[in-house]
């Protein structure tokens, strides 16, 4: 589809949701505006997921290490003798991490400029009539639009009585600047952030103590999933402390102290928050253009992102509609669409799927076992644990499994949940059957390589077989 430029768009934000959005609108024929104020990316890629999966990838890697004897491999140093010990030198982690971010940031900046996309660097706010009103370094300007997007993003939540310092209390955008390794990390919050975070460090080698305010790591993930982790977490060495709600974080000189709800504390050398997230959606100008929000702060739209005043549009976590990179990203190009008059399907986010980059991943896709569970659908479900798969034997894989959920009757795929080693790549196939209403008869007849990890996706499928 091919447009004349008669549209300006303009997007506060330049992460996910805002630069996917240009591409788009640009691909259509429109005048593109991206106000940005961080850096392009956003923190998806300059401060969340792509500094922390490159932490994690590390983190990987030492993981595969700790089993290498059980496959047959030994380290020995430069004298023959045995290796006893693999350290990690967090300063030059950290330095590529920060690298590869910087790097990706330029590559997205220099794809936006080749599609004729402006990128102002200024704070941008909603003025009256479809303006945009940007302070830069040097002023101000006035942008009129056409269409807005709001795709701001959000920030660490954080407490009164749980302030970062930067140095040993931190958010998980602060533990980039980390050189030396943590004597003993207690992580604060169990969710998707704090389980990686605690996971990465753990197989680092760093002592890790975990405050989950729930009764189980990971709340709002799939419980069977859940519970293999956090068996494979404790049996690794962690500590996961339960049902325990942080009540404050102190800090007395080399030594973090946080202190419970029922009077216990826990000290550490440092500590990372990870207890939610805060839309940017403050000082925006929100009420005067008439674009609600709900309690949270988080800007109300529909499932074509549509906000609650004409013409302006918002994507990605400042919506807290499934604070994803994907979904942002989704968000950002189905306002495009929908505004310039493309063909557009609405948000379907039983299709959407996502990853707990732990070790074991976590990957969900469709429907959920709670769901399932509170009769919100009728599925039939499959579990089969990876233990029995040949090639995760011979890579010494114990951990994980590979659930199905589909349709009784038709058999179509509705959901499902891998766990293990490169979960999110796993997933794919199941996403694919979920996305195109595959049933698990067409999943199971598939061919897959013998012997891999995917055989089990079949094998699952096929044990949902009815005659």
């Amino acid at each position: 589809m091919t447009m004349s430029i008669s549209n300006h768009i303009v997007i506060i934000g330049g992460g996910p949701g805002g630069y996917e959005a240009a591409h788009v609108a640009a691909q259509l024929g429109a005048e593109v505006t991206v106000v940005d104020t961080d850096g392009v990316g956003g923190s998806a890629v300059l401060t969340d997921c792509v500094p922390s999966k490159t932490l994690i990838a590390t983190a990987e890697l030492m993981t595969d290490m700790a089993t290498a004897q059980e496959l047959g491999v030994n380290f020995h140093d430069h004298q023959g003798d045995a290796a006893t010990a693999i350290a990690v030198d967090l300063a030059r982690v950290n330095a590529r991490v920060k690298q590869l971010a910087a790097d990706q940031s330029s590559d997205i900046a220099a794809r936006l400029d080749r599609d004729g996309v402006r990128v102002l660097t200024g704070r941008g706010r909603l003025g009256a009539d479809m303006a945009v009103e940007v302070t830069t370094d040097g002023g101000s300007e006035t942008l009129q639009a056409d269409a807005i997007i709001l795709a701001t993003g959000a920030a660490p939540r954080t407490l009164p009585s749980a302030q970062p310092d930067g140095e040993r209390i931190l958010t998980w955008e602060q533990v980039y600047d980390l050189t030396e390794v943590p004597e003993k990390l207690i992580v604060v919050g169990s969710g998707v952030t704090g389980a990686e975070f605690a996971s990465a460090y753990l197989s680092l080698g760093i002592d890790v103590t975990l405050v989950s305010s729930r009764d189980r790591v990971l709340p709002g993930e799939d419980a069977d999933a859940s519970a293999v982790l956090e068996d494979v977490l404790t049996r690794r060495g962690m500590n996961v402390l339960g049902q325990s709600r942080m009540q404050s974080v102190t800090r007395d000189g080399d030594t973090v102290t946080v202190t419970l709800t029922d009077g216990r504390t826990v000290s550490g050398s440092h500590c990372i928050l990870a207890l939610g997230s805060i839309p940017n959606t403050a000082d925006l100008g929100l009420e005067e253009a008439g674009v609600a929000t709900d309690e949270g702060g988080f800007i109300t739209v529909d499932r074509v992102s549509r906000t609650s005043a004409r013409g302006i549009y918002a994507a990605g976590d400042c919506t807290g509609v499934l604070m994803l990179a994907s979904v942002a990203a989704m968000q950002g190009r189905i306002a495009m669409w929908h505004f310039l008059g493309d063909a557009v399907a609405p948000l379907d986010l039983n299709k959407v799927s996502s990853n707990v980059f732990t070790s074991p991943e976590i990957a969900t896709v469709g429907w959920s076992q709670q769901a399932v569970g509170a009769g919100e659908i009728t599925a039939e479900v499959v579990m089969l644990p990876l233990a029995g798969n040949a090639r995760a034997k011979m890579q010494g894989v114990r951990d994980g499994f590979v659930k199905l959920f589909c349709r009784p009757g038709t058999g179509i795929v509705v959901g499902g949940v891998v766990v293990g080693p490169r979960a999110s790549e796993l997933i794919h196939p199941v996403s694919i059957a979920v996305a195109e209403s595959l049933t698990a008869d067409q999943l199971a007849q598939a061919f897959t390589v013998y012997p891999s990890m995917s055989g089990s996706i079949a094998e699952a499928a096929r044990r949902l077989h009815r005659v």
